[in-house]
């Protein structure tokens, strides 16, 4: 039985399918949500918007059109199957095939942790001045204790307040800057690529569409299930499902083009190249008030935390998976999987020498993780063995698939740009 299942008690569970319902069902979405507006976010979009302005905001429109698809397929997986992808893929391939999938998801969970303790670690040293090393250490042990201790529905509800915080935050920053809405406009739809963009663009790519964050949804999903023996309430509940991605993912969608825009309007006009988060803290203060810079720093320490929460969960739910068992934070494996992928990434920001581009490049490799996990999902969601009637149709299948290529050619592409 899921852990979700008995903190829930939804067995008998007849929905109204009102409005207030709706609001109720509000939640798993928002902590995706805030796995995709993460320090890791943060590094690219203002790299992204201060070295080549609005240009790059197609990237951030093009990933979150992705982004809504496959989260919305990958939570029809947990709520179809009753499994969360890490314990489909265990159950339903080889393991040739799911232990190395598995593995990499792992390390891609590690590189996400690393991304949001550092961020957190950054805004303590704007705020109070504490040493990188001493910052993460002190996150990790407030991102443990929230772990460990929380409840799943108070973490919910953390997550969420945060969310709004940072939303919040980012309003009142483009309110004191001049935007060019009509360049803007035309960037969001308008595919291109300058010279010298295409770390950028596959950091911002990784930051959005995240691996962990398709492990993560399958699972948290079930929080939300009523009875699955009655056709028409699951039906519902996908319905339901849909309305709390689509919403969640567009709320992410406006806080990663505020971020670029910001730095656009910003640094960018000022032609300045912005190559520490720090540093464009600093800069703000001059240019828009010492309360600007404030806010900033506030809201990436929340973003730190909260994806940190996030990420730990993930690496949990991929780790206990493994052995074919749901996250459960008071289970060996669900605990180990949360300590390897938040203790691994501390260890590793002990040695980072340059901050920011740990944050970029730690984007980027998650970026070179996600075709893996992406050809994986189609696989199981298409699977009549693993999802009955719920399968993915034709038109979906083709769907997805095209996102896996775009996904895969851009990693050539980037690989072969390397080279």
């Amino acid at each position: 039985m899921k852990l979700f299942h008995s903190i829930f008690s939804t067995k008998n569970h007849k929905p109204r399918f009102g409005a207030l319902e709706i609001l109720k069902y509000i939640g798993p979405g928002l902590l995706v949500t805030v796995g995709f507006i993460d320090p890791g976010n943060w590094a690219s979009n203002i790299a992204a918007g201060s070295q080549f302005g609005y240009t790059l905001l197609w990237v951030v429109t093009l990933s979150t059109i992705m982004l809504i698809i496959l989260q919305h397929n990958v939570a029809h997986l947990g709520i179809a199957s009753g499994l969360c992808l890490s314990e489909a893929a265990t159950q339903h391939t080889p393991k040739w095939v799911s232990r190395p999938i598995l593995s990499i998801a792992m390390l891609a969970s590690v590189a996400t942790s690393l991304a949001e303790i550092l961020g957190a670690a950054i805004a303590l040293k704007m705020l109070l001045n504490i040493p990188i090393q001493a910052g993460a250490l002190l996150t990790t042990i407030l991102v443990l204790i929230l772990l460990f201790t929380n409840s799943y529905k108070r973490i919910e509800r953390v997550i969420i307040g945060f969310v709004s915080i940072i939303g919040l935050s980012f309003i009142y920053e483009l309110y004191l800057v001049q935007i060019n809405w009509s360049a803007a406009a035309i960037a969001f739809i308008n595919p291109a690529f300058p010279p010298n963009s295409i770390i950028i663009i596959m950091s911002v790519l990784g930051a959005v569409v995240m691996p962990h964050n398709l492990f993560l949804h399958s699972e948290i999903i079930q929080s939300r299930q009523w009875n699955l023996r009655d056709d028409k309430i699951i039906k519902r509940q996908l319905d339901f499902e849909f309305t709390d991605t689509i919403l969640s993912m567009i709320i992410g969608w406006a806080i990663n083009s505020a971020m670029i825009l910001l730095a656009a309007a910003t640094f960018f006009k000022s032609h300045i190249l912005v190559n520490q988060l720090q540093q464009a803290a600093d800069i703000l203060r001059p240019m828009l008030g010492n309360n600007s810079a404030i806010i900033f720093a506030l809201a990436l320490l929340f973003s730190g935390i909260a994806s940190s929460v996030t990420s730990g969960m993930a690496g949990g739910s991929i780790f206990s998976g493994i052995f074919l068992e749901p996250y459960d934070i008071h289970d060996p494996h669900s605990r180990l999987g949360v300590l390897l992928s938040i203790v691994l990434a501390l260890i590793i920001i002990l040695f980072i020498s340059n901050p920011f581009m740990a944050l970029i490049y730690s984007q980027m490799a998650l970026s070179l993780v996600l075709p893996f996990t992406i050809f994986l999902q189609i696989y199981l969601t298409s699977s009549k063995k693993v999802m009955g009637k719920y399968a993915n149709k034709i038109p979906l299948k083709i769907l997805l698939f095209l996102i896996a290529v775009v996904v895969t050619g851009l990693n050539v592409y980037l690989l072969i740009e390397s080279f």
